[in-house]
């Protein structure tokens, strides 16, 4: 039995929604539903189970939505396109639009982790009617990061920081099936190493189901390569439509609040605030939490804290 059938996600629904644009989204949902929507977006290498705990903790104040990515849990996972264009983040952002609209909601609120920020972000700007408020955590934006506009003056050599801690984008970028190869190898020791890195100290802030879910849903030959297929959109298409969205204007329109680990390197490298308000039009807002980069899983009880106290 996992983690979807145990009782784990007690009060929470689990369920299959088909895209107009073909596939299968993975979302659970549950809450208050006279409360407004709030979607909330995993990173890599997980799936929506890393919000278990902050969305016991909202439950009451919010109608939740949890949704695997396309390419993680267990959403579609579509073998690539030539260009990686299937996994660009603006077709993953569209994607949870149409799941939204599924589920009866034209406006909601939206919080993004890591890789579910970068859709997130560009959800908001392709979308600025639907979002009425964004959370990002523990990410500066992908052609601030990508093209070394670190926001700040740093001492050290920061490109150096960012190519050692930053590796596997660099690695899972490269030409399939070399990074699909190597990660298979050994799929698991992969994950806890990548789960246990970032500031984390380990994986002991990861539940045992939470953990189970994540072995089950990454450890596949198809989970893997898009993965690898996520990354590669984000070195190419994606920073094409940001550099577009930039030229033409294209910002985030609503108030925005930033997190990030002060155990890890968003914050040490960059100015999360400084960088995403140069992409918002509207007020952003931020702090530094007391943890690495898996923020919701190490402090959940101060990440739903957050979040109630900045949506409405």
């Amino acid at each position: 039995m996992n983690a979807s059938e145990d009782g784990w996600f007690d009060g929470f629904e689990r369920s299959g929604f088909l895209l107009p644009s073909g596939g299968e989204l993975c979302a659970r949902i549950g809450g208050n539903p006279a409360k407004p929507a709030l979607l909330l977006l995993h990173g890599f290498p997980q799936t929506h189970a890393m919000w278990h705990r902050v969305a016991q903790a909202l439950k009451r104040d919010f109608f939740l939505v949890m949704a695997d990515l396309r390419g993680y849990g267990d959403s579609c996972k579509q073998p690539g396109l030539p260009g990686h264009t299937n996994y660009a983040k603006r077709v993953m952002a569209q994607d949870m639009a149409e799941l939204m609209t599924a589920l009866g909601h034209p406006q909601f609120l939206l919080c993004g982790h890591d890789r579910g920020a970068r859709v997130a972000h560009r959800l908001a700007v392709d979308h600025p009617n639907r979002v009425r408020r964004l959370c990002l955590i523990d990410i500066a934006p992908t052609l601030d990061m990508y093209t070394g506009n670190w926001g700040k003056q740093l001492e050290s050599d920061p490109h150096f920081v960012f190519g050692k801690y930053y590796y596997h984008w660099f690695h899972l970028i490269q030409p399939a099936p070399l990074p699909e190869k190597m990660i298979g190898g050994d799929a698991k020791f992969y994950l806890h190493t990548k789960l246990g890195g970032w500031g984390a100290g380990g994986i002991s802030h990861i539940e045992p189901q939470a953990l189970a879910e994540y072995e089950r849903c990454f450890c596949r030959a198809e989970s893997i390569h898009a993965a690898c297929e996520d990354y590669r959109a984000a070195a190419g298409i994606d920073l094409e439509h940001d550099r577009d969205s930039r030229s033409k204007g294209h910002k985030i329109n609503c108030d925005t609040l930033v997190l990030w680990g002060e155990k890890g390197l968003i914050g040490k490298l960059f100015d999360p605030v400084g960088l995403w308000q140069a992409q918002c039009a509207a007020t952003v807002s931020g702090q530094a939490m007391p943890a690495g980069h898996f923020i919701p899983e190490e402090l959940p009880a101060e990440t739903a804290s957050a979040l109630r106290d900045f949506f409405p």
